[in-house]
C-alpha cells in the first residue's frame, strides 16, 4: 500500500491536462481579481475614500469568486464508457482505474464529484434507494446527514480507495412489485437471474463523492449519471441538476453510432427547446479505438471515424464541431503509463480543450457581467476624484508663488471649495432621499412575488391539486400555478420599467453639472429569471405527458409536483426578491459613492486650505510640503489606474483566443 501511496504523488506530480491547465488559469484569473479587490478596499481605506455601501459591494464581489464552480454533466446509456471518461480526465492522477469501469452497468446511481471545502476531507455519502418512496427531494435530503450512509476515503492508498468508490455500483435484487413501488419502470430493469419475478436495481439512490483532488480544488463538479431508466424515473436529474451544469458531454459508442435508447435521451434530456447548455452540450463518440485497424493504415481508420462522426452530427441535429471522438480507455492507459503518443491518439486532449475553453468562457462571461463592469466604474470614479484632488493641490501649489498674494488666494480657494463642498453635500442628500423612494419601489416589487404572495399561490395550487381526482384536471392546475407565476414576473417587469426610468431621471439630474459620464445606470432585470421558469414549465408539460402519469397515486403526483417543479420555482422566487432588495441601492451606487468621495476629498481640502491661509511657516516651506503631497496622491492614482488595467486585462480564455489568432 505503502508504493500505491509513492507512485500515486509521483503521478500527481507529472500530471499535466490541457483541462488542469485551462481551469489552473481560470482559478488564478479568479484569485487575481480576489487580489485586486481587497487592495482596491485598502486603498478606499487609506484615501479616506471608503463607505458601507461601496464595501459590500466589493464583499459581494469576493463571495461571487468563492462560490463559482464549473460543473460537467455525463450523460448517456449504459455501457458508453461515462465512467471511464471521468477515470481519464480526474483519477488518471492515481495510477490506476479508480471508479468501478467494466462491461454492463456500473454506475448504478446519479454520482456528484467534488471538493468540500467547508470539510476539507474525502468522503463518500450514499442515499438509500428507499427514499424514493417518500417521494422528497434530493435537495432536501440533503440537508438530513442521518439519512445518508458516509464512507471516509483514504486518498494515500488507491486500493483501499478504489474498493469504497465501487459502491456507486452496488445492486439488489427486489420484487416487480417493489420496483414499481419505488419509481422504476421494471420493463427497463434486468431481471435477476434464475428467476422470473424479481429484478436488479440500485442500493443506492444518489452519491456524494468529496476527493482532495487538484483539479476539484480548483472548483470543478462532474455529475456522472446512469442510463435511461434512472434518468426518467429520477425527475430532479432533468428538472434542476442536468440543466444547471455548464457543460453536457453526451456519450456514445463509436462501434454503435446513435442508437434509438441514445436518441430517446438525447431528445427528452439534452436537445430540449431553449436547453441553458450554451457553454458546450458536445456528443463523444467514445470507443474509437475499436476502429484502429493497422491492417489498413492510419488514412482508412481516419475515415471510418468521420464518418461515424458525420452520421452522429446529421442523427442528433447538430454542428459536426461538436461530435467529437475519443477513447477514454486509451486516455486513461496513456496517463498512467506517461505515453504521449497513446494520449494524443485517443484524442483525449482535444476533448478537454474544446470543452475547459467553453465552459470557462461562460464562466468568465458572468463574471464580467455581474462584478467586473461595476469595478471598473467604481475604480473610474475614485480615479475621477483623486484627479480632482491633485488640480486642487496644483492650485495650492501654484499659489505659494506669489507670496504676497498666497494668504488672500487661499482663502478665496477654500471658500470656492467650501461652495463645492456643500453642492457635493446638498446632491449626497438628495440622491439619500432618491434611495429612499427608491426602496418603496423596491419594496413594491418585492410585494409583487414576494413570500406571502407566493405563499398564497403555492396554497391556492394545493388546494386546487387536491379537489381534482383527474389526471388532467391535476395537470392543469400544476400548468396554471406556472401561468400565475409567469404573470408575476411579467407585472414585476412592468413595474421595473417605471424604476428603470426613475433611475435613468436621477442620473441625468446628477450628471447635468458633474462631469462624469463614465457614471452609468444599472437596470432591473428579471429576464434570466423568466426564461428559466418557461424552461421549467415546458419540462412540467414534458413530465405530464409521460404514460405513467395516468398510474400514478394522486398524493405521489401531488408530492412529487412541490418536492421537484415547486422546489425549482421557490429557487426562481428567491432570486427576484434578492435582486429587488439589493436593486435601489446597488442601482444608485455609482452615484453616492462618486458624491461621497468627491464630499469627502472637498471637506478635508477645505481644512487644508484654512489651515495654510492662518499658517506664518515660510511659503517655500508649506510650499514643499504641498509638493509631497502631489507626489503622494500621483502614487495612489498610479496604484489606482494599475488595478483597473489588471482588472480590464482580458480572462484567460480571450488571450488564448489571442495567442491563437497570433499564431496563425
Amino acid at each position: 500500500m505503502a508504493n500505491n501511496g509513492r507512485r500515486m504523488k509521483h503521478v500527481n506530480k507529472d500530471i499535466y491536462t490541457d483541462l488542469s491547465v485551462n481551469v489552473e488559469a481560470y482559478q488564478e484569473w479568479k484569485d487575481s481579481l480576489g487580489a485586486d479587490i481587497a487592495q482596491y478596499r485598502s486603498w478606499l481605506i487609506d484615501n479616506k475614500l471608503n463607505s458601507d455601501d461601496v464595501d459590500r459591494r466589493l464583499e459581494r464581489g469576493l463571495e461571487l469568486l468563492k462560490d463559482d464552480q464549473l460543473t460537467i454533466a455525463m450523460i448517456g446509456e449504459y455501457s458508453r464508457g461515462k465512467t471511464e471518461l471521468i477515470n481519464a480526465l480526474i483519477f488518471a492522477e492515481y495510477g490506476q482505474r479508480m471508479l468501478p469501469s467494466q462491461a454492463g452497468r456500473t454506475t448504478m446511481c446519479p454520482t456528484e464529484i467534488f471538493y468540500d471545502g467547508e470539510r476539507e476531507q474525502s468522503y463518500l455519502k450514499l442515499l438509500p434507494i428507499e427514499t424514493r418512496s417518500e417521494s422528497t427531494s434530493i435537495s432536501c435530503l440533503k440537508r438530513d446527514n442521518t439519512i445518508w450512509t458516509e464512507l471516509i476515503i483514504d486518498t494515500s492508498d488507491p486500493d483501499l480507495m478504489s474498493q469504497s468508490l465501487k459502491q456507486v455500483a452496488a445492486t439488489k435484487s427486489v420484487s416487480f412489485a417493489d420496483a414499481k413501488r419505488l419509481g422504476f419502470d421494471a420493463k427497463m430493469l434486468e431481471i435477476q437471474p434464475g428467476s422470473h419475478d424479481r429484478v436488479i436495481i440500485p442500493v443506492w439512490r444518489h452519491a456524494l463523492m468529496s476527493l482532495d483532488s487538484p483539479l476539484l480544488k480548483k472548483g470543478l463538479r462532474i455529475l456522472d449519471t446512469p442510463g435511461l431508466n434512472a434518468l426518467g424515473s429520477e425527475p430532479e436529474l432533468t428538472i434542476s441538476m442536468i440543466p444547471k451544469a455548464q457543460a453536457i458531454i453526451f456519450l456514445l459508442s463509436a462501434d454503435a453510432g446513435v442508437t434509438a435508447s441514445d436518441l430517446s435521451i438525447w431528445k427528452r434530456f439534452i436537445h430540449t427547446k431553449d436547453a441553458d447548455h450554451r457553454a458546450g452540450r458536445f456528443a463523444v463518440l467514445n470507443k474509437i479505438d475499436v476502429l484502429w485497424d493497422d491492417l489498413q493504415g492510419e488514412t482508412h481508420v481516419a475515415s471510418s471515424i468521420e464518418k461515424v462522426r458525420q452520421a452522429t452530427a446529421d442523427n442528433l441535429g447538430i454542428d459536426v464541431g461538436d461530435v467529437l471522438p475519443l477513447s477514454a480507455k486509451q486516455g486513461l492507459l496513456a496517463r498512467v503509463r506517461k505515453d504521449d503518443l497513446l494520449l494524443q491518439k485517443s484524442a483525449l486532449p482535444k476533448l478537454e480543450k474544446i470543452i475547459s475553453r467553453r465552459i470557462l468562457q461562460q464562466k468568465e462571461q458572468l463574471i464580467l457581467d455581474d462584478l467586473i463592469d461595476d469595478l471598473k466604474q467604481m475604480l473610474l470614479s475614485s480615479q475621477s476624484v483623486l484627479n480632482e484632488k491633485l488640480s486642487l493641490l496644483y492650485e495650492e501649489y501654484d499659489a505659494f508663488e506669489d507670496s504676497t498674494m498666497c494668504s488672500t488666494v487661499l482663502k478665496n480657494m477654500a471658500d470656492k471649495t467650501q461652495q463645492d463642498h456643500e453642492a457635493y453635500y446638498k446632491k449626497l442628500i438628495t440622491l439619500k432621499s432618491s434611495r429612499r423612494l427608491m426602496q418603496s419601489q423596491g419594496e413594491i416589487l418585492t410585494q409583487l412575488i414576494g413570500d406571502d404572495r407566493f405563499k398564497e399561490i403555492l396554497k391556492q395550487t394545493k388546494r386546487s391539486l387536491n379537489e381534482n381526482w383527474s389526471t388532467l384536471g391535476m395537470t392543469h392546475t400544476m400548468n396554471q400555478f406556472f401561468v400565475r407565476m409567469e404573470k408575476e414576473l411579467d407585472n414585476i417587469c412592468t413595474e421595473a420599467k417605471l424604476a428603470d426610468k426613475m433611475v435613468a431621471a436621477i442620473y441625468k439630474r446628477f450628471k447635468k453639472d458633474v462631469n462624469a459620464d463614465h457614471l452609468k445606470p444599472k437596470t432591473f432585470s428579471v429576464t434570466r429569471q423568466q426564461k428559466e421558469l418557461k424552461i421549467l414549465r415546458r419540462k412540467l408539460l414534458q413530465f405530464c405527458r409521460q404514460p405513467k402519469m395516468f398510474m400514478t397515486e394522486q398524493s405521489i403526483l401531488i408530492t412529487h409536483f412541490f418536492n421537484t417543479f415547486v422546489v425549482e420555482v421557490r429557487a426562481i422566487q428567491e432570486q427576484v426578491v434578492v435582486a429587488a432588495k439589493r436593486w435601489p441601492e446597488e442601482a444608485l451606487l455609482p452615484l453616492m459613492q462618486y458624491a461621497h468621495e468627491q464630499k469627502t476629498l472637498l471637506e478635508d481640502q477645505v481644512a487644508n486650505l484654512r489651515k495654510m491661509a492662518s499658517d506664518t511657516r515660510e511659503a517655500k516651506v508649506q510650499q514643499a510640503e504641498l509638493k509631497t503631497e502631489i507626489d503622494a496622491a500621483h502614487i495612489q492614482l498610479n496604484e489606482a489606474e494599475k488595478i483597473y488595467h489588471r482588472v480590464e486585462s482580458p480572462p484567460p480564455s480571450q488571450q488564448a483566443d489571442l495567442q491563437d489568432i497570433a499564431i496563425r
